[in-house]
């Protein structure tokens, strides 16, 4: 099962507006945004793409690696992996509620599902990816 699962690929079509990003592709280790396939952890919003977020995992995520991502004054902050999930983003939750903003932490292919549905719907969203 595990050779498996890493040579999977979730191919996703949602483009109802072509001016929006959206992860066309997901797979262990890499996403494809458009048509570039990018290998380590990026920013992605509805009208930019940030290829070198400088983040290890999720596990060691404090304030200052979330700012990038705060700077696009969203409502809602999504960050996925699929590396194991850590305590530390009930900490970050916490700091970004008091910001009004919700954060949600998940898998890499859930993550860019839930992405391109709240992107397509024009909502204040940004996401963390980390392939």
């Amino acid at each position: 099962m595990t050779q498996w699962y890493r040579t999977r690929a979730m191919r996703l079509v949602l483009d109802k507006d072509p001016a929006i990003l959206t992860v066309r592709r997901y797979a262990p280790g890499e996403i494809q945004i458009g048509s570039e396939i990018l290998r380590a952890p990026c920013i992605l919003s509805p009208q930019q793409l940030i290829r070198d977020w400088a983040v290890i995992s999720i596990a060691t995520l404090g304030m200052e690696q979330l700012e990038p991502l705060l700077a696009f004054r969203p409502s809602i902050v999504i960050l996925g992996s699929d590396a194991p999930q850590a305590r530390a983003a009930f900490d970050l939750r916490r700091t970004l509620e008091a910001r009004a903003v919700a954060l949600e932490v998940m898998s890499l292919g859930a993550a860019c599902r839930t992405y391109n549905v709240l992107a397509q719907e024009l909502r204040a969203v940004v996401a963390g990816l980390l392939p």
